[in-house]
């Protein structure tokens, strides 16, 4: 499929309509505390992301990803 770079900078354009603080995005970018995203902000995104990608991300899996650099990787795993 793309590569790991294509695939952040993907996330990346995602995440930027969500990024209400203006924070800067890298793998080590937390959810939670970086974006201060709340569980209806994280709800709308995953929903973005599973359009785009055509992948279904599992409330387990959810709970495991805090950072954007994990979130590349489950996505391009999923999407393979």
């Amino acid at each position: 499929m793309t590569d790991r770079n294509e695939m952040f900078e993907k996330m990346k354009g995602l995440i930027e309509p969500f990024n209400k603080k203006g924070a800067e995005l890298s793998d080590e970018t937390t959810f939670a505390g970086d974006l201060e995203w709340d569980s209806l902000t994280v709800m709308d995104f995953v929903a973005e992301v599973e359009d785009e990608f055509d992948i279904i991300i599992t409330m387990n899996m959810q709970a495991e990803i805090e950072k954007v650099g994990q979130l590349v990787d489950a996505v391009m795993k999923l999407a393979e």
